[in-house]
């Protein structure tokens, strides 16, 4: 919690005006009960009317006085609260931005997005109560029993047996609450991850037709959250009724101890309805203030949380402290150690994996070649090329990319020289013109247009009525399958990458679409480094080298022609591809 109160440093003057004013607010409001009983020991008993305008003039007074140090206090509090929100909101942000995917991954998007929206929400909360009322509560419970004794000390022992009773019962009901609503909070995670798997799975959901099954799982969930819930609003129910129980209790002996007091004449009338006042006045800051120690311990909770994630260390970590051995002596002997990528026994688990899901990655790569990857589903094709711009860092051995490990070079030197189309076409809302310049805000018109053209996307977008101006809905929604494809190939071909990655981003183009964009990145004038995975043997027969893999293994390098020959793997899928054009030919 502490580390997170910097982001309150540039509202050090809200953070103490608010408070301040609250106070002043406060102390009008004890006023008014020894004005009021001055207008019935004075006025009402003498019938001056007079002396009761003028009380009545300085109730106003003192009623607007106090709602102008309310409204004050409430906008600076409102202000330091939203300020530290913000800037906190940002921070994570610009933190969770800095993360590499292994931590993403072990930390989850649901938890993420939870913390970035409803805790931090929480956090400001607390912030916002906390300012106005971790001040003016205290001052008015203790400044009431301090005036209660000033009108009467017989009459306000009354005070002094009732406020303990009531703070034992406010403080109990409300630290009970304590473990609940941070069971809450993590209930409401998996709610959150539930809805968001849903969402992005509807379509896989539908077409196997499992929405009973997902409504159900939903459903559990959400009954989980809702009993959690439940119990935490019962126990938070019984503090009206209790606190209300006893402070009737402590009203009516106050009542009877003053009547006694009045007929004694120890006390007058005013004096009752002034001790009564405190009392209401009290009851009403105590249950105030157990509302304000519930907000905090859901803000501390929430914050705690959120601290959590600041505190993971930012850029790839762990994996990337990895002791740099000397190469292999294998890669040595047997591959090109001054190749521009180099795989030095390399190998890679995911986080909490007890196997490898690459294992023993041993070759080289020389400049402007194209590399062709295949293999089975799981084989460990994504996972291998997203080691080269050091979206996972390898857990053994080494990769380097231009004599260099990629260890040692700082992520963004490392990620410029790269042009990475991911599986998934991530688009953004905007242009297509956004999107493209995604990869290279001050990109030419030119460059522009050669990525269009070599992307394969120029026939679709010069049938838009607004060509590159048109607008892309969030995620590519209004374009299909192929076109997300193009324009994402587009967005990595304008920063004219020295390395150019093509993780399966052609799987939704037709076989003559393929060949033209392959040939178009053949052509290429500054000839990058190119790698293809693919399902499709076709996509990469031209490839001056294809690695095959199978369960995260190197099964197969060569050409073409020659895994044919001597890998079984590769031949099994070429069959499986062309089985009906190889029967037919027999």
């Amino acid at each position: 919690m502490k580390s997170l109160l910097k982001y309150l440093k540039e509202y050090k003057k809200e953070s103490i005006l608010a408070p301040l004013f609250k106070m002043l607010e406060a102390t009008f409001e004890l006023m008014v009960p020894l004005v009021i009983g001055g207008m019935i020991n004075v006025g009402i008993a003498r019938m001056d009317r007079s002396y009761i305008l003028t009380m009545g003039f300085v109730l106003v007074v003192l009623g607007l006085t106090g709602l102008i140090c309310s409204i004050t206090a409430q906008y600076y509090a409102a202000k330091a609260a939203t300020g530290c929100a913000s800037k906190l909101r940002y921070a994570m942000f610009t933190h969770i931005q800095a993360l590499s995917y292994e931590k993403l991954d072990t930390v989850g998007t649901s938890t993420l997005i939870t913390r970035m929206t409803s805790d931090i929400n929480q956090v400001q909360s607390g912030v916002n109560m906390f300012l106005r009322l971790f001040l003016r509560s205290p001052f008015i419970v203790i400044g009431a029993v301090v005036m209660a004794f000033y009108v009467d000390v017989k009459a306000a022992l009354v005070f002094a047996v009732a406020i303990p009773i009531l703070s034992l019962v406010v403080f109990a009901i409300v630290f009970a609450n304590i473990p609940l609503y941070k069971k809450v909070q993590d209930k409401l995670d998996k709610v959150t991850l539930s809805t968001r798997e849903n969402l992005n799975g509807v379509r896989v959901i539908r077409a196997f037709c499992r929405e009973k099954d997902e409504t159900a799982q939903f459903h559990d969930k959400n009954q989980t959250l809702t009993k959690i819930q439940l119990v935490a609003g019962r126990v938070s129910a019984l503090l009206n009724p209790l606190t209300y129980v006893i402070i009737n209790l402590a009203l009516m002996a106050l009542l009877y101890k003053g009547a006694f007091r009045v007929d004694v004449d120890g006390i007058k009338q005013g004096d009752v309805v002034s001790l009564v006042n405190y009392m209401s006045q009290i009851l009403v800051e105590l249950v105030k203030l157990a509302n304000l120690i519930v907000t905090l311990t859901k803000a501390m909770a929430c914050a705690s949380r959120i601290e959590n994630i600041m505190e993971i260390e930012e850029g790839m970590g762990g994996s990337a402290s990895v002791k740099k051995e000397e190469k292999s002596e294998a890669l040595e002997d047997t591959k090109s150690a001054d190749g521009y990528i180099v795989f030095d026994n390399a190998a890679f688990a995911y986080c909490g994996s007890s196997e490898n899901a690459l294992d023993c990655m041993n070759f080289s790569v020389q400049k402007g070649q194209t590399i062709g990857i295949i293999g089975g589903t799981g084989s460990g094709k994504s996972t291998l090329v997203q080691l080269i711009p050091r979206l996972y860092d390898v857990t053994e051995g080494h990769i380097y990319v231009d004599g260099k490990d990629v260890r040692d070079y700082e992520p963004d030197e490392l990620r410029k020289r790269v042009g990475f189309v991911p599986q998934k076409a991530a688009l953004f809302k905007g242009t297509i013109r956004d999107n493209i310049c995604f990869g290279k805000e001050d990109a030419s018109k030119e460059a522009v247009d050669e990525a269009i053209r070599i992307a394969q996307a120029e026939e679709f977008i010069d049938k838009k009525e607004d060509g590159l101006d048109t607008m892309v809905e969030q995620g590519g929604r209004n374009l299909s399958g192929g076109q997300r494809q193009r324009l994402t190939i587009a967005r990595a071909l304008v920063r004219r990458p020295d390395i150019l990655i093509l993780d399966d981003s052609c799987s939704a183009l037709d076989y003559a679409t393929d060949a033209a964009l392959r040939k178009g990145i053949a052509e290429l004038s500054y000839k990058p480094t190119v790698f293809i995975v693919s399902q499709r043997t076709v996509s990469i027969q031209e490839a001056d080298q294809i690695i095959v893999l199978d369960d995260g293994a190197i099964v197969g390098i060569g050409r073409h022609e020659e895994l044919l020959d001597n890998c079984e793997v590769y031949r099994e899928i070429y069959d499986s591809q062309y089985k009906g054009e190889v029967n037919g030919n027999d």
